[in-house]
């Protein structure tokens, strides 16, 4: 046919050539940049091998503080066996008192550094509450005075003084000591028996039932009633019972 002919004669150059489902963008091959497939797993690998370089650094500065540590220990041991062994230390006396220490202590040579926070602590906690028994004394004196009915409260707390200063030094404060010292879980277990029984007085305390010989917050407030002042004393010694009985909780988690 004359018109198709004429047609195709007319097609511009390299239209017969053009594909509508082909890719036109071609990519330069100057830019292309293989990618290493070895390069993420060599980071990653040089990332945990500085990681336990790190923690095995760590691990030996703590193994040669240690090693200083039961090195200066055998080091007093040594020195006070020349010396003649350990002498009692605590309570301190004078040279010249009729009875001399009844037992040793020393924080540093006992007990690893790592729980002698710990032990101190508890000591601490001991005297607090010490010191609190005998605010308590003077409470009920004062209650006693305004009150001349309370005397059993004033007899009752002299009596828990005397019975709870040296009871719970020698039941559950020397276990502790004792059991940090030479890791034994027969002192733990009394100290943890003894402790919870020594909480639980705390706790009636803190209360303070009348006739019970403590000025907790029940004793309190009956003796705010009476005299301000000394229900202002009493509430003072409500609130260190609370307090030694917060600590001692918090403390026995901690152990």
């Amino acid at each position: 046919d004359p018109s198709v002919t004429q047609v195709t004669r007319n097609v511009p150059p390299g239209l017969d050539e053009y594909n509508p489902f082909s890719d036109s963008r071609t990519e330069d091959p100057g830019n292309y940049r293989p990618v290493s497939l070895t390069s993420v797993p060599g980071k990653i690998m040089k990332k945990e091998h500085a990681l336990a370089q790190a923690e095995l650094l760590k691990r030996q500065e703590e193994l040669e503080r240690k090693a200083a540590e039961l090195d200066r220990r055998e080091r007093e041991m040594q020195s006070l066996s020349q010396q003649g062994g350990r002498k009692n230390n605590w309570p301190p006396l004078p040279e010249n008192f009729p009875v001399g220490p009844c037992f040793y202590q020393d924080f540093s040579v006992d007990i690893p550094v790592e729980f002698q926070k710990t032990v101190k602590i508890m000591y601490y906690l001991w005297m607090f509450h010490t010191v609190t028994l005998f605010l308590n004394i003077f409470g009920c004196l004062a209650w006693f005075y305004v009150d001349a009915t309370r005397g059993v409260d004033f007899g009752l707390s002299i009596l828990w003084f005397l019975l709870f200063t040296p009871c719970s030094f020698v039941c559950w404060y020397r276990p502790l000591y004792g059991a940090f010292r030479s890791d034994s879980s027969f002192r733990f277990f009394v100290f943890f028996f003894v402790y919870i029984c020594q909480f639980a007085v705390h706790v009636l305390q803190a209360a303070g039932f009348q006739r019970w010989g403590n000025c907790g917050w029940i004793s309190s407030l009956t003796g705010l009633n009476k005299s301000i002042p000394v229900g202002i004393m009493m509430i003072i010694i409500a609130a260190l019972f609370t307090a030694s009985a917060v600590i001692s909780l918090v403390m026995f988690k901690k152990v």
